[in-house]
């Protein structure tokens, strides 16, 4: 059974000094302003769940480490609501081409995140292999596919190409796939090394994989901000868009004996994606939907993180462990990108989806002629007067105490320290994505 961490400090990897620097930031931030936070209303059995951690981190800004729903609509704008009756323990909506985080509920909250945790696996090891390399499968290859895995059907003996297995991985939520995968890249404990330093690198700092393939495992985490922050990077790769907006396709199976004309042919049969809000199983496909992934196990609920563009606007999903029933986290999700493409023009950021720690800044650092460090928009970019308040989910403001207040609570060392993270996060990585509309619905494609 796995054991979520309740802090970032108690798992063994080391964050990079940039990720470091902003989590002592806005724990500094966190000290100098007034903090109200807002609660989902309680249900009957509200008293039973799970609760977060009174602090959790608070990369990408001090209100996504504040358990409870972070809203902030803009003043005088006629802003919808947070849905009702949103179960989730966990949930982030932003604005994937500005990383603004439009809306939150327990961010950082560490979490199992089954098999979302593919999408780690992908980022790391997707540029890696040329789609028409072969593999032979051998019996190592598949020895440490947990019990009760979802399987794709890649079989001891028989050659794949990567783009197969690839299939495999996406549609099917393959962990024999994975597991092939990982072996051609130096085994399990290589793969996952990779991923834990790639994630630290996209200062997914809530993130610690132990099996590639998002199996439960002790001490196996993630989290709604970071499984967006991973989406995002992913979705930079041509070939992660194509496979995650993939519908339906064909996957090789056995040889068939020879026939009339003395050729061996190979069997193929149809996989066909999990994500049910692309191919529409059970429940209405999302209008303008490309991907990403879902998942589930005993111990993660359901997860789900999803990309969806409207006129122009691409928003990133991520839903984490709602209340029992398979369809519940597709439910919710299509909740969330409703809110989002009406609430996006009516609230301002309360976080962002920050750059990777390797990203190279778009901007000269501050004093410079460049653009300034912050912006009107961004939480901390010291512009908006009211940008540091708290918002309750319903709407009504805890003010903060205004910019003035905030800059006389806090030293000069401070400051210094304060405008230099300000540079760090606020960077944009990258400026804008491709257009994601075009990728709705890939066709199926025979896979030989």
């Amino acid at each position: 059974m796995c054991v979520p961490t309740t802090s970032t400090a108690s798992r063994p990897r080391g964050h990079r000094c940039a990720g470091a620097l902003a989590l002592a930031a806005a724990a500094l931030l966190t000290v100098c302003l007034p903090v109200s936070t807002a609660y989902a209303t309680p249900g009957k059995d509200e008293k039973d769940r799970p609760k977060p951690p009174d602090r959790m981190a608070t990369i990408g800004g001090a209100r996504l480490g504040e358990p409870g729903t972070q809203i902030a609509p803009r003043p005088g704008a006629d802003a919808p609501k947070v849905p009702k009756k949103l179960s989730a323990r966990s949930w982030i909506v932003a604005d994937a081409e500005t990383g603004h985080v439009l809306g939150a509920h327990n961010a950082h909250w560490e979490l199992a995140p089954a098999s979302t945790l593919k999408m780690l696996f992908a980022d790391t090891l997707l540029p890696k292999y040329p789609k028409e390399m072969e593999h032979k499968v051998t019996r190592s290859d598949l020895e440490d596919v947990g019990a009760g895995s979802s399987l794709v059907g890649v079989k001891e003996g028989l050659t794949y190409t990567v783009e197969n297995l690839w299939l495999g991985v996406f549609l099917r939520s393959g962990n024999d796939a994975v597991h092939v995968l990982s072996a051609m890249n130096g085994g399990v404990g290589q793969t996952v090394r990779e991923m834990n330093a790639h994630a630290d690198e996209l200062r997914a700092l809530d993130t610690h994989a132990v099996s590639p393939d998002g199996y439960d495992m002790p001490r196996q985490v993630s989290s709604a901000y970071d499984l967006t922050l991973i989406a995002r990077s992913g979705m930079q790769k041509a070939d992660f868009r194509e496979y995650v907006s993939t519908v339906r396709a064909e996957f090789p199976g056995e040889w068939k004996k020879k026939g009339k004309d003395g050729k061996k042919k190979r069997k193929h049969f149809e996989i066909q994606n999990t994500n049910r809000l692309l191919t529409g199983n059970g429940i209405e496909p999302y209008p303008g939907i490309a991907g990403v992934k879902n998942g589930y196990t005993s111990n993660a609920g359901n997860t789900l993180t999803a990309v969806a563009e409207r006129d122009g606007r691409v928003l990133l999903v991520t839903v984490m462990h709602p209340d029992d029933g398979y369809l519940e986290v597709y439910k919710e999700a299509t909740k969330l990108f409703d809110w989002g493409f009406e609430a996006a023009d009516a609230v301002r950021p309360v976080g962002e989806l920050v750059p990777p720690a390797t990203a190279e800044t778009d901007q000269k650092q501050p004093g410079t002629d460049g653009e300034a460090s912050g912006n009107a928009d961004s939480p901390g970019g010291g512009k908006d007067p009211d940008e540091a308040s708290l918002v309750k989910a319903d709407g009504d403001e805890a003010s903060s105490g205004g910019g003035m207040k905030i800059a006389l609570g806090v030293t000069g060392a401070s400051l210094v320290l304060l405008t230099l993270v300000a540079y760090v996060v606020h960077r944009r990585w990258p400026r804008a994505l491709p257009d994601l509309s075009r990728l709705r619905r890939a066709p199926g494609r025979r896979q030989g």
